[in-house]
């Protein structure tokens, strides 16, 4: 029956390695059940529900992944999306975390429409490679300034914007070992390297800094503070071209980047193309509607789906294999909640720096090219707005290819973007 659900045969697989492979994609990103409530929890967000929810979208979403897409890639809420949510959404722009969600089904409801109609190739190809690095590079930047101060590594400073802060204090020097330990296990190329520092990082707080053990196992946490508390109507009376455009953006070049990325690796692709993609274009916007549904921040595909890629997960079996991980997780909530922040911050600052790594496909010796994508990287951290920075960044790219007289080697879309960025910023305001 697998067999002939899966095509194992005809993708040279078995059972026993795409559930091997499950487990090696699980244990590479399990983090995110601990780092997203951490993240959505200073957005005023209840903690234990949003646990709950990334659980849940989680499991769903890989599991659309691999039953309708037959694909070995695994879902879950973005990091960086997330952060944008928490830290731009809702704390610069003081909208409502229930809006926000509200500008996360409907940027949702716009991938499905943009997919279904076949828009969402067309997009991709469009956009300038310069800038899709300079998206994840800025985001990059932005994550490691929030695991910075998460860790109380960096504070505010009325003279000089920001600063050192007590390196002294348990928190820093932990999140610091955290850190290191996570790195080098990595390069050891060990399993669930980052999985293994935020559990070192949680078991010395309850040593040095003051933490509570409250036990392992216990039954699922109420969903209901975050399910369907999504407010359509006040992400719409937020203004929320600023909002939904920059979700929109990060989430089509995540998601689609990464798939293609994991199925590369995987052999998957014919003529390099991938026959399923539409499929798994669909699974990726059906869980981001049912994300903002259940209580949390965008789901997208995950680049460690790669470490199962590697491990012989060539189906969806691997996906399903991940689901049900997944699911079981809900039964470790007292485990997560134990977690303090300073133990996520460094999983951020790794990841963050990873990130960064793409800042060498940049060409540096055009400057049309190479300018726009440093201003949408360091426009991010320095505005502490995800958006600023990719509005400055579409703005700049397009005013210079107009400027130099390369206008017509600019994709439409990249001028529909920079057109509805400047009018937002002159008629709207930053």
């Amino acid at each position: 029956m697998l067999d002939r659900l899966f095509k194992l045969r005809d993708n040279h697989t078995d059972v026993r390695t795409e559930l091997v492979a499950g487990l090696t994609t699980f244990l590479t990103m399990v983090y995110i059940i601990f780092v997203n409530p951490s993240i959505l929890g200073d957005a005023g967000m209840p903690k234990d529900s949003v646990f709950v929810a990334t659980c849940l979208v989680a499991a769903l979403g890989t599991a659309l992944m691999g039953l309708y897409a037959n694909y070995p890639i695994a879902m879950a809420p973005g990091m960086g999306l997330n952060a944008y949510f928490a830290y731009a959404v809702v704390g610069g722009m003081g909208i409502g975390w229930q809006a926000a969600l509200g500008a996360v089904f409907i940027s949702g409801c716009l991938f499905v429409v943009v997919t279904l109609v076949g828009l969402r190739g067309m997009i991709v190809d469009g956009i300038p490679r310069s800038m899709r690095v300079g998206i994840t590079v800025g985001l990059g930047m932005f994550l490691a300034l929030i695991a910075l101060k998460n860790a109380g590594i960096v504070v505010a400073n009325e003279n000089t914007l920001v600063k050192a802060g007590d390196l002294h204090q348990p928190a820093a020097m932990m999140a610091a070992a955290g850190f290191v330990v996570i790195v080098a296990l990595d390069r050891l190329r060990v399993r669930g390297a980052i999985l293994i520092g935020i559990v070192l990082v949680t078991v010395l707080s309850f040593f040095f800094g003051g933490n509570t053990y409250r036990g392992v196992f216990s039954v699922p946490p109420s969903i209901e503070p975050t399910l369907f508390h999504l407010d359509i109507k006040g992400a719409r009376a937020a203004g929320i071209l600023n909002v939904v455009l920059v979700f929109f953006l990060v989430e089509l070049f995540d998601a689609t980047g990464t798939l293609m990325g994991v199925a590369r690796r995987a052999g998957l692709l014919v003529e390099g193309k991938m026959h399923r993609m539409n499929r798994a274009l669909l699974a990726d916007s059906g869980a981001i509607l049912a994300g903002s549904v259940l209580g949390t921040s965008s789901t997208t595909a995950y680049l460690e789906s790669a470490s199962g890629v590697q491990a012989g997960g060539r189906t969806g079996l691997t996906a399903l294999t991940v689901a049900a991980l997944f699911l079981a997780c809900l039964f470790i909530a007292p485990l997560a909640s134990a977690v303090p922040t300073y133990a996520t911050a460094p999983a951020l600052l790794f990841v963050a720096c990873l990130m960064l790594a793409d800042l060498s496909e940049v060409e540096w010796g055009d400057t049309t090219e190479s300018i726009p994508a440093a201003v949408t990287a360091l426009g991010m951290p320095f505005t502490y707005s995800i958006a600023e920075g990719i509005a400055f960044g579409f703005i700049t790219y397009a005013a210079l290819k107009l400027l130099t007289g390369r206008a017509r080697t600019v994709k439409p879309v990249v001028w529909v973007i920079a057109a509805l960025f400047l009018f937002k910023i002159v008629y709207v305001g930053t």
